[in-house]
């Protein structure tokens, strides 16, 4: 009796990028955050790692989830994982050859380093000129800072983005998460996703050519065009916004509280809610620029009405009155949001070492070819001989490699 075959996990039928070939030589989080969102949208990427130490984030711990750090699995699900020696002439050779097959390539080297070993964008392109390549880089191909190493902390610092984030009278401070990176990450998504589609007209393929210094400037935006009609320097302001008041977290008798008032109506209802009707009618607020302008007049008052109740209670009476408002969760209370929890955003996978793995879900929603997450992060080395033994790799090259340490 004839089965019919069972697809490959890794194989999307349905994804919105299904058959496009990704071919990952990123490692740590600008890089391997691209891929994912790749992969969620259902390309095969397969991720190359070393032999010996692997992907760095393996090891960024605790937490361990199985003999991996929680760091690499939040970033690598839905790939194939490789382990070969990019120094050994053999593997190498292996990796360019992918390249020529590939639709896509994504590297974070220094520059530099890629073209060195053959496998820099003029190098793949001679061989496969329709190949799409993404360069995630500290500074850049170009310019005097182009061979610096690239950090996150660091582009936010240089950026500017640091100079306003924090309390206006402390220390610039960075983001809790690594915005350098991940925006890095997301821009080099957006550009593969924009030279493939222009590929589709001319047959070639381009060059992506993103850092996480430009990723930060690109964030300045508003802050940026302040500066760029002002010429004011702009500052720290916490919580608050630069040019909407009120627009911050304010102090309740039990917590914090967002409250984001974005127009005059928003502000009436506000001060009428929380027992400052009086103010409605103060010139001194009637406005967003006439608040912005009194700031210092008006947050003491909202913040003395806010103190009487608590944080959960404002948050009720300001939903039902329409205005925009929101608690200051941690971590685990906003994984556990009801409306995070009805969007899908936390999902679980089966690990044959972790054992249950609960992940984030990707946040593009797609009608038709939605995105998913299929399968776990790879283990090192994971499909190293199912990849090469597709190459045309026999078992005598596979076992020398490994006898070398060549490959995993």
């Amino acid at each position: 009796m004839r089965t019919t075959p069972q697809p490959k996990p890794w194989l999307v039928h349905d994804g919105a990028l299904t058959g496009l070939k990704v071919l990952d030589l990123s490692r740590i989080l600008s890089g391997p955050f691209c891929t994912m969102v790749l992969a969620d949208l259902g390309a095969d990427v397969i991720k190359v790692e070393d032999p010996v130490s692997g992907d760095d984030t393996r090891a960024w711990g605790p937490p361990f989830q199985g003999e991996d750090a929680a760091y690499f699995h939040s970033v690598n699900r839905n790939k194939r994982g490789i382990a070969v020696d990019l120094k050994d002439p053999d593997c190498l050779r292996l990796i360019q050859e992918l390249a020529t097959t590939a639709d896509v390539v994504v590297e974070n080297f220094r520059p530099g380093t890629a073209a060195r070993l053959g496998l820099g964008y003029q190098e793949v392109r001679e061989r496969n000129p329709a190949v799409v390549y993404a360069s995630v880089s500290g500074y850049g191909q170009t310019g005097p800072y182009r061979n610096e190493p690239g950090y996150d902390a660091i582009a936010q610092a240089v950026s500017g983005v640091m100079s306003v984030t924090g309390e206006p009278t402390g220390p610039p401070v960075r983001f809790g998460v690594s915005p350098a990176d991940l925006a890095a990450g997301m821009w080099a998504a957006i550009g593969v996703l924009a030279a493939l589609r222009n590929r589709e007209h001319t047959g070639t393929g381009d060059w992506v050519d993103v850092s996480l210094l430009d990723g930060q400037v690109a964030w300045l935006s508003y802050v940026a065009g302040g500066y760029f009609a002002s010429g004011s320097i702009p500052q720290r302001y916490g919580s608050a916004h630069p040019t909407i008041v009120p627009y911050q977290a304010f102090p309740t008798a039990d917590g914090h509280l967002m409250v984001a008032v974005g127009n005059d109506g928003q502000w009436r209802r506000l001060a009428t809610a929380i027992g400052l009707a009086a103010l409605v009618d103060d010139p001194r607020f009637a406005t967003n620029s006439d608040r912005v302008r009194h700031r210092a007049e008006l947050l003491p008052l909202i913040e003395r009405a806010l103190g009487a109740r608590g944080a959960k209670e404002w948050d009720a009476l300001l939903t039902e009155a329409q205005i925009p408002v929101g608690p200051i969760n941690t971590v685990d209370e906003a994984l556990r949001h009801p409306q995070v929890v009805a969007r899908g955003m936390v999902t679980e996978l089966d690990h044959p070492d972790a054992g249950t793995l609960r992940t984030l879900a990707s946040p593009i929603k797609l009608s038709d070819h939605p995105a998913a997450v299929r399968t776990p992060p790879p283990r090192h080395g994971e499909h190293t001989a199912q990849v090469l033994t597709a190459m045309g790799v026999g078992p005598r090259k596979w076992s020398d490699l490994c006898a070398r340490k060549a490959a995993k």
